[in-house]
């Protein structure tokens, strides 16, 4: 009896406990599964930025950067042949209705170039209202998804106000949310009912063991009767002629269509906005010091601009290192979460004059380097480190250098 008890007491406990857990929906898409080398050695995203974060549903805004394939892309990763710009969102919560890259629109996947500096533009439209945690990435062929910066987006009113219309070829207008639905629903069960009718029409009959014995007797031509060869006979003949006849109708119904594209844009990178030539930053030495989550450069700097310059920001894998003392804006980094503003440091803050060259050293240290997953560099196969150097004269002017170099891990 005492045994019963208890075990009733602790099901009704574990029960009630359902109802008082803390449930939370998830707030990530997998932006720190990738290995850090893939993140920050592959597309290297900056200026990226949300028209607006909060809206209504059937409002339009845009997210708009750009990025740099980096020179130095990862052995282990295939070559950007095909890659393709999306959102990643959690679910249907919005709908694109648009998508440029340097300025051309474009639909399909694009090959990029190593080295290449390329601006975007996504244009979306509100579908369901509620706050969600959104981020523009790139989908690599073979290599997985390379997200950008993620933001906050509130999205107001009723879903039930969506409307989502298009105009077809004829002219006609239509709801691109429920046509075909039912056309859909229809062929889906009418071939789901005739592929179940087949399976049942063969395994009504006793199967496995029975047919074994019968097979293990020489009693193998009696599996298969005379109907079920005349049957097996009528679906090869019906079935294509119901495919073919169904497709000609279609084809009356609907004589004019657009297939789906499976071309490769080529979209050329726009002139040289990274390592354009001007200044020129070479990477001596890269150590990451374990116990201080520091990040310690020893970067070699080559002024050929005609105004003295200093470095402001470090940006890898979608995390901002600033340097607090330079005079000049930034980037716009109002949406990030991943922004160190006090976690730079330079033995030699002071301007690099024209024409001079100056080997300085950058630590850049935060509590960053682990939350973000990035520390794991030093335990990966290729323990290189990437990420965009931002230079800027007093008038702010920017200049921008793509540095890579081997990692050292330090752990005293």
């Amino acid at each position: 009896m005492k045994t019963i008890l208890a075990k009733t007491l602790m099901a009704f406990c574990l029960i009630s406990s359902v109802y008082v857990m803390d449930v939370r929906t998830v707030m990530a898409h997998g932006e720190k599964a990738l290995e850090p080398f893939i993140r920050m050695r592959t597309i290297q995203w900056y200026d990226v930025h949300w028209s607006k974060q909060a809206f209504n549903v059937n409002e339009e805004i845009s997210v708009s950067g750009k990025f740099h394939v980096a020179e130095d892309w990862p052995i282990g990763v295939p070559k950007p042949e095909a890659s393709f710009l999306n959102i990643s969102t959690p679910g249907p919560v919005l709908i694109r209705t648009e998508r440029y890259l340097n300025g051309k629109p474009w639909t399909n996947s694009v090959a990029l170039e190593p080295g290449g500096d390329y601006d975007f533009k996504v244009v979306l439209k509100g579908r369901l209202p509620g706050r969600y945690h959104i981020h523009p990435f790139f989908n690599l062929k073979d290599a997985g998804q390379v997200m950008g910066p993620g933001v906050w987006l509130d999205i107001a009113g009723d879903a039930s106000d969506f409307s989502n219309s298009a105009k077809i070829i004829n002219g006609e207008m239509i709801d691109m949310e429920s046509y075909g639905f039912a056309n859909g629903v229809l062929w889906h069960a009418f071939w789901g009912i005739l592929a179940t009718a087949w399976l049942l029409w063969w395994v009504r009959r006793p199967l496995f063991i029975s047919r074994y014995r019968m097979l293990e007797a020489g009693m193998e031509d009696e599996l298969i009767t005379p109907q079920d060869k005349l049957i097996a006979k009528s679906a090869m003949v019906v079935v294509p002629v119901m495919v073919l006849a169904f497709n000609a109708m279609a084809n009356n119904d609907l004589p004019n269509t657009i297939p789906l594209q499976a071309s490769l844009d080529q979209i050329l990178p726009l002139p040289a906005k990274v390592n354009a030539g001007i200044i020129n930053v070479d990477t001596l030495k890269a150590e990451y010091r374990v116990a201080e989550r520091a990040m310690k450069f020893d970067l070699k700097i080559d002024n050929q601009s005609n105004a003295p310059i200093h470095i402001g920001e470090f940006s890898t894998a979608n995390v901002y290192f600033l340097n607090k003392d330079l005079p000049v804006a930034h980037q716009d980094l109002s949406g990030s979460s991943t922004v160190s503003v006090e976690g730079m440091s330079l033995d030699n803050n002071d301007a690099i004059k024209p024409g001079e060259q100056r080997t300085l050293t950058m630590i850049v240290k935060d509590g960053l380097w682990e939350s973000e997953k990035l520390d794991g560099l030093i335990r990966d196969a290729d323990s290189r480190i990437g990420g965009l150097l931002f230079l800027y004269d007093l008038t702010g002017k920017r200049y921008i250098s793509s540095i890579t170099a081997a990692v050292i891990p330090k752990f005293n």
